[in-house]
């Protein structure tokens, strides 16, 4: 038995179907798409359940629309299991009523009971039963009421097998009836779906069909589709009417809540305070110790490596390979860990709790005046963890135009690859502030975001902005045990390419400074081989620099295949200066001395929002659609970038004159 589970976004549907199947379930994506697609059995039972992508109706207006209405037309399911939110009965109905005209055996969950007593709304169940005719079970799957009720009724088959009471005018039935004639599967769904004209049924359109809908349209002077929607709605309200009552509404914790947060003065000062917080904690002193102790840690794993090989009779070229190549590049990556970890934990318990979704909510007003809209921030969030998920999830914007904007400023975030970078030249150029530095480059991203999207806007791309419709979810304490699992699976990935990616790229990196053009090991960095090729491009970050470095301009364009690479590359070659000093290395070693607070912030800058790592520009590549797009977007960041750091540089060295 194949049983869809379906509902609107921040309904408990997840929550519910986690308690339904426990530990046997499986994640994956859905065929061609990188939405996440995850399947289950339910308890002590070999009944399969789907849990398909919340949404608000079965009008093909969203990716996730098109998915969960494909999978209901086309693959075979038993039993439809709708959830619906007590709280917000009329707009969780409208996906109900479309989902009875699918003629599929279907089971009602009014989720979150708990929460609508406390609201004081109550609800008829057998009004609300006899109006949509079907079994109606009303849980908590948060407290875990009923759901025990709720498998009994799965497993003994025991509820109505609806058969859906009409709800439209005599006129629209009687043309639905006519239609239903000339189909031979979900008859009524597609029926309805012919009247409103829906693209994605014209297959099905025949020359009997639009001879009934053409003698339709004289009766109502209006859109079929809004004709459909406003029927619908009339007979939600009846039920709302006849089996809802919320006459004694209270308000709830969230209510009292959302009068702060969402404040239209205290709002914004309120986000930024938040996010200043979240990455002060992350990247200012608390995160600077741990990577102080982990650095400590890997020095010492780099002494016991160094007498280990020397015992065993290694040769220098070896120990130099796995103690300044391979430990000195992922090291480099992985003392940075507890700081990632930190910000993970603090973004994690941010989504749980509701907040993101409000952050989403009320900067939606100020998107919609650069040509973005709230959906907009939806991969900004997911960016600060990395760009590549982050770009992905902008397909999810049906508007193109804004679809392509999000896709081209998503990189700008800073990500956990990123953050490496920020850490170590804040934590010592301005180690009193560096928290304060660190914050800053997070805001200054936004700024960026902002002001580039107005002037693509108005330059590259014209047209109206899409419209944002989200539901807003009830403050939560944060789920410890989601937060551990979405932190660990985060932290892993991290780990994982540091082992990958920046292994190799450490390895390439330290072959590169170790062998001049003639294969000559040992030689001086000025004439090895890293040296003659960061020599070819340093010109370009001279304006930025202040000085001629081949050693940064190879960091920087390491930072193309992982912007980890950049602090893996700098860590290498600062292996090799003849400094011996411990500490930061890397800036008190000769190739890199050069840095002044100035350049330093600026090199940061370049880096934060010059072409994403290779990942992200292949995901950018399958989103935009052409390799031509890839590149303006590639070009377009980096020449941003480019032109944001030689400013930040000047305008620094001109102050530092000023000042002296």
């Amino acid at each position: 038995m194949r049983i869809a589970l379906i509902g609107n976004q921040n309904s408990g549907k997840t929550t519910l179907f986690n308690l339904l199947t426990g530990s046997n379930q499986k994640v994956g994506n859905w065929p061609g798409v990188t939405i996440e697609r995850k399947v289950g059995f339910i308890r002590s039972t070999d009944f399969e359940l789907v849990d398909l992508p919340g949404i608000y109706s079965l009008s093909p207006y969203t990716l996730e629309e098109t998915i969960s209405r494909n999978f209901l037309l086309n693959d075979h399911v038993d039993l439809i299991l709708n959830v619906i939110d007590s709280t917000s009965i009329e707009r969780s109905l409208y996906l109900t009523t479309q989902l009875l005209e699918l003629g599929i055996p279907m089971l009602i969950a009014l989720n979150m009971s708990d929460i609508a007593d406390k609201r004081g709304i109550k609800i008829d169940l057998r009004t609300l039963e006899e109006k949509l005719d079907t079994t109606i079970v009303s849980i908590s799957a948060l407290k875990k009421t009923n759901i025990f009720n709720l498998i009994q009724y799965i497993k003994m088959g025991d509820y109505r097998k609806n058969r859906y009471i009409h709800i439209y005018d005599h006129i629209l039935e009687d043309a639905i009836s006519k239609i239903e004639e000339t189909l031979s599967r979900h008859q009524r769904f597609m029926a309805v779906k012919l009247i409103e004209e829906d693209p994605l049924v014209e297959a099905y359109q025949t020359d009997e069909t639009k001879k009934i809908i053409s003698t339709l349209k004289p009766n109502y002077k209006r859109d079929m589709e809004q004709v459909i929607a406003d029927e619908r709605y009339r007979y939600i309200e009846l039920i709302r009417d006849e089996a809802v009552d919320q006459k004694r509404l209270n308000k709830t914790w969230t209510d009292k809540l959302d009068d702060i947060f969402l404040n239209r003065f205290l709002a914004i000062p309120i986000f930024m305070m938040v996010m200043f917080s979240v990455y002060y904690l992350a990247a200012g002193p608390i995160g600077s110790l741990t990577v102080d102790l982990v650095a400590d840690l890997i020095d010492s794993l780099g002494g016991r490596l160094d007498i280990f090989l020397s015992a065993i009779g290694a040769s220098d070229w070896s120990k130099s390979l796995v103690i300044d190549g391979m430990l000195a590049g992922v090291g480099a990556i992985l003392s940075f860990l507890p700081q990632l970890i930190i910000l993970f934990v603090l973004i994690s318990i941010l989504e749980t709790t509701g907040y993101m979704a409000r952050i989403a909510f009320f900067l939606d007003r100020i998107f919609q005046k650069v040509g973005l809209s709230g959906k907009s921030l939806i991969p900004f969030i997911i960016g600060s963890g990395c760009s590549v998920p982050a770009i992905m999830s902008a397909r999810t914007i049906n508007d193109e135009t804004e679809k392509k904007m999000t896709i081209m400023l998503t990189p700008f975030i800073p990500c956990s690859a990123k953050l490496p970078i920020i850490t170590l030249f804040a934590g010592y150029f301005f180690e009193d502030y560096s928290g304060f530095i660190s914050a800053s480059l997070y805001f200054l991203a936004i700024i960026v975001i902002l002001t580039s999207a107005y002037l693509m806007k108005k330059v590259l791309f014209r047209g109206k902005t899409s419209s944002f419709i989200l539901e807003l979810p009830e403050y939560k304490v944060p789920s410890f045990r989601y937060v551990f699992y979405d932190v660990t699976s985060k932290a892993w990935s991290f780990i994982q390419r540091a082992g990958s990616i920046i292994l190799l790229a450490s390895i390439v990196i330290w072959f590169l400074i170790s062998f001049s053009w003639n294969m000559t090991y040992g030689v001086d960095p000025e004439d090895s081989i890293l040296a003659f090729l960061g020599n070819l491009l340093a010109w370009i970050f001279y304006p930025m620099l202040g000085t001629w470095s081949w050693a940064a301009t190879v960091s920087a364009i390491q930072g193309l295949v992982a912007k980890e690479q950049v602090v893996a590359s700098m860590a290498i070659i600062a292996g090799y200066s003849e400094t011996t000093e411990e500490g930061l290395l890397i800036f008190r070693s000769g190739v890199f001395s050069f840095f002044t607070a100035a350049s330093a912030y600026a090199f940061m800058v370049f880096n934060l929002f010059s072409a994403p790592c290779f990942g992200a520009i292949g995901a950018m590549r399958e989103e935009l659609g052409t390799t031509k797009r890839m590149w303006k977007a590639v070009f377009f960041q980096t020449g941003l970038a480019w032109i944001l750091a030689v400013f930040i540089f000047q305008l620094g060295r001109l102050i530092e004159v000023i000042l002296t």
